[in-house]
């Protein structure tokens, strides 16, 4: 029996660290880095099921699509271009974990599952855009993408975005095949990008969609079907903060979930940038998960001892900061 689960969640951000200079080889790197961290954990007897993010790697992939359509080459729907994202990201994520393991001489097979998620057709997320894609711009950049049919807004002070639709996750339609492949002993990556975004239509049938699902609250969802020990978030930051960006900038430490809402409503969190992944915090502790972790790839190991990152616990109150 599986004594420690942990669901890793990586950023497509942190996977390209200089949004300057976002090739392959620079992904790569990044990559590695943090699967050198991953394998430590598993070093240490954690479980690890290994989620991540593609909002940069998709929008590339978007607009890759738009430039070689002037050129009558056929446009890529947006959920496949999700499952594009899952095979190219999830096999370098393998390889990368599969090479750290075995530098600690550990021998476990890592596999990629191509995973779809069932949302509502309904979902309101259809009508409103919030969730990001692609490379940063400049206002007036985007606001020329805007006037040809992109719907774009800032992202957390960091620049504008193009957005797209990003519907609440219900259910994993892979769980039965990615709880096997863990209780068999294997290292999983899954949920990639929030997982292709499928509905079923009148027939019960299955069909993806146009969106973007967050990959924090699709690991939040994978953590509580499988009844985690731990969600960790990683992200670009050490630790999560108030007043980000201001001169009243301050990290927090350990926060109850409580606190944790209160923060949330009080708006000190960006849409489409912190926010989800304390909305997804929250929802797993809130669910009866023991402790949620947000840091960046370089502090896994340290954010798992409590020395750094950011944690969200149950209860009501007295949490420090």
């Amino acid at each position: 029996m599986i004594e420690k689960l942990a669901i890793v969640a990586i950023g497509g951000n942190s996977l390209i660290e200089d949004p300057a200079d976002p090739g392959i080889a620079r992904q790569w790197d990044a990559a590695r880095r943090t699967c050198r961290n991953i394998a430590e954990m598993i070093a240490d007897g954690w479980h690890v099921i290994v989620t991540h993010g593609n909002g940069p790697q998709v929008g590339y992939i978007v607009r890759r699509g738009e430039i070689a359509a002037r050129e009558g080459i056929h446009d890529v729907p947006l959920d496949l271009v999700v499952a594009d994202t899952q095979g190219s990201i999830g096999y370098m994520l393998s390889q990368a974990l599969d090479n750290s393991l075995r530098r600690l001489g550990m021998n476990r097979t890592v596999a990629s599952v191509v995973t779809q998620v069932r949302v509502d057709p309904d979902d309101p997320a259809f009508q409103n855009p919030t969730k990001p894609i692609g490379a940063f711009m400049t206002e007036e950049e985007a606001r020329k993408y805007a006037d040809q049919g992109w719907d774009v807004m800032e992202d957390a002070g960091r620049g504008w975005r193009r957005v797209v639709a990003s519907p609440k996750p219900l259910a994993i339609q892979e769980i039965n095949a990615i709880q096997a492949l863990m209780l068999s002993g294997y290292v999983v990556v899954a949920c990639g990008g929030g997982g292709v975004p499928v509905v079923r239509n009148e027939y019960g049938s299955l069909r993806g969609v146009y969106a973007v699902i967050d990959k924090d609250r699709s690991s939040a969802l994978l953590a509580q079907t499988l009844r985690a020990d731990l969600l960790i978030i990683s992200t670009g930051v050490e630790k999560v903060c108030l007043d980000y960006n201001t001169p009243h900038q301050r990290d927090l430490d350990t926060i109850t979930m409580q606190e944790a809402v209160q923060y949330m409503q009080e708006g000190h969190f960006a849409k489409g940038s912190m926010l989800p992944k304390i909305e997804a915090a929250v929802d797993f502790v809130q669910t009866g998960g023991p402790r949620a972790i947000i840091t960046n790839p370089a502090n896994l190991r340290r954010a798992l001892h409590g020395e750094t990152g950011t944690h969200i616990v149950p209860g009501f109150g007295g949490g420090a900061d």
